[in-house]
């Protein structure tokens, strides 16, 4: 995301920042979201919709006209043809190379505080999985012991090679979440039982099926588990009901149950998400 803002501030010499700096009521983002407007293109969103449109032509108009600095007071009704019934303020400043510099601190310390996810497994379902979650506000890494599986995973993704993936689990930082599905039954179990032995994990979960659960559950016992912290494993991943088998549904389910599982942690630790700036967009 922090690369992103700097290639949109680079190809963007002039742009507006737009913040919605109070919410009152129902919203489509929270206070402190903001997006940056150029004349032939935007970064983020506020929301969509009617008010975004709005908060975009009022930007591209400061833009022309030169003017720094404005302040618009929206309801979000039927006057612009929203139903959320809140209301917004959104302060609209020019980006200056000061407060460029405070938009690019600002999204790396947000990245840096995100949750962090480690794959473990560059397979069919790793690689989409990490495609997925590339998206949403997390950091992930995948883990394998195989360079060509890691070869074939998107750009961007970030990857190691490890010849022990269970140590990456013990040096993970607190509230992390661990996916694993490697090309190894038991090479799982050895990395499974090392996240359930980490009492602050966001998420432990398996790809498999009833059965590897089963044999997981009598092999962890064995090694001396308790029935407690098996009962935190998710086994198998994303199943949600549907029995689809295929890749990509099994890593787009997955995907969304683990982004429930990290925000349970952080609403329980008192923790609020950032509103921070989702997607790229072109000309509108």
């Amino acid at each position: 995301m922090s690369e992103d803002l700097t290639t949109f501030l680079s190809a963007n010499p002039h742009a507006i920042v737009c913040e919605l700096t109070e919410v009152r009521g129902s919203s489509p983002r929270e206070r402190g979201t903001f997006m940056l407007v150029g004349m032939g293109a935007i970064f983020g969103t506020i929301g969509g919709g009617a008010l975004e449109y709005m908060v975009i032509d009022h930007a591209r108009r400061l833009l022309v006209e030169g003017r720094a600095e404005e302040a618009m007071d929206v309801p979000l009704g039927p006057e612009i043809g929203q139903c959320c019934g809140g209301r917004v303020e959104v302060g609209l400043r020019y980006a200056d190379a000061s407060l460029r510099r405070d938009l690019v601190m600002r999204i790396a310390q947000e990245e840096a505080s995100a949750a962090q996810v480690y794959i473990f497994g560059a397979g069919h379902v790793g690689r989409v999985l990490a495609q997925i979650l590339a998206l949403l506000p997390v950091r992930i890494e995948v883990i394998d012991t195989r360079q060509a599986e890691l070869d074939m995973l998107a750009p961007g993704i970030a990857h190691r090679r490890v010849a022990m993936p269970e140590a990456v689990v013990r040096a993970a930082p607190a509230g992390s979440a661990f996916v694993i599905m490697t090309h190894d039954h038991a090479l799982d179990f050895l990395i499974a039982g090392e996240a359930l032995a980490r009492r602050d994990a966001a998420y432990v979960g398996m790809v498999g099926s009833k059965t590897k659960r089963a044999k997981f559950s009598s092999w962890y016992l064995q090694q001396g588990g308790n029935e407690d912290a098996l009962e935190r494993l998710i086994l198998p991943i994303g199943a949600q009901g549907l029995g689809d088998k295929r890749p990509s549904v099994i890593a787009a389910l997955a995907a969304a149950e683990i982004i429930v599982q990290i925000g349970g942690r952080e609403a329980s630790v008192g923790r609020k998400p950032t509103p921070a700036m989702e997607g790229v967009g072109s000309g509108r």
